[in-house]
Formats: structure tokens, C-alpha cells, sequence
């Protein structure tokens, strides 16, 4: 970048690093959200609660598919839906 459009762009400069800033928290989250070992984590938590009776059936029902549905998004592997669920799930069906 030369000196004349440094200085007409140095006004923008906050303006970048804010974009930056917000680009950086979209890929955590984006990373968070698609995180395998996570997933696995809130089935688990999900398990307990049902488990404790926090969760009617169809609580733990819907949200065990919104989580499983994620899981597959992950393209963690084929086949990892039923190995996880049939890994830590003690609810029959």
C-alpha cells in the first residue's frame, strides 16, 4: 500500500478491524457449533437430564434429533449417528 492511499484509507482502519473482529467470531462459533466432541457432550448432558426427569420423552426426543442432525452435519464419519447414540444412550426405544 503506498503512502497517498495509507492515508486516504487510514479513516476506514477501524472500520476493517471491527469486520475483522466479526469474521474471527463467526469462524469460532462456526468451529464451536460443528465441534464433534461437543455434540457428543450435550447428548451425553442431554442423556442425564432426561435420565433425572428434567425431559419428557418428547423433549428429549426432539432435541436427541436436532443434536444427532448436527452430528451428521459434521461429516464426522459414516455411520457415527448410531454409534453415538447407541454408545451412551440407556433410554430404550
Amino acid at each position: 500500500m503506498g503512502l497517498i492511499s495509507g492515508l486516504l484509507l487510514f479513516p476506514l482502519a477501524p472500520v476493517r478491524g471491527v469486520s475483522w473482529i466479526a469474521e474471527q467470531l463467526m469462524d469460532a462459533a462456526d468451529r464451536q457449533i460443528h465441534d464433534p466432541a461437543l455434540i457428543r457432550a450435550q447428548l451425553t448432558l442431554l442423556n442425564q437430564e432426561f435420565e433425572d426427569g428434567h425431559l419428557s420423552l418428547e423433549e428429549f426426543e426432539e432435541e436427541e434429533e436436532r443434536l444427532l442432525d448436527r452430528l451428521d452435519e459434521t461429516g464426522a464419519g459414516p455411520g457415527e449417528r448410531s454409534k453415538v447414540a447407541h454408545s451412551w444412550m440407556k433410554v430404550p426405544r
